[in-house]
């Protein structure tokens, strides 16, 4: 699923709601429903841009080494395996 609006972007627009009159104007400007809105605010409320792009950083880094993990972990059962057959 394609997103609309990127991370930094999403908080570019709820910067833009702090400054505005009414956050309405901003939703409508932007045409996103309000449900959408308090998900973003949740979300990233209080960030700012770079902190979104260094999240963004962080979990790509999380998921790299996850993988790592998962693949030490299989050759480490692999090695187990033929360590303990009886030849």
């Amino acid at each position: 699923m394609k997103k609309r609006f990127s991370e930094e972007k999403v908080v570019k627009i709820l910067q833009e709601v702090q400054k505005a009159d009414t956050q309405r104007e901003v939703i409508r400007k932007y045409n996103i429903s309000e449900q959408t809105f308090y998900k973003w605010k949740c979300m990233y409320g209080g960030m700012s841009v770079s902190e979104v792009k260094r999240l963004k950083e962080l979990e790509k880094e999380n998921a790299k080494l996850k993988k790592l993990l998962s693949e030490q972990l299989l050759v480490n059962e692999a090695l187990k395996e033929i360590t303990e057959k009886k030849w």
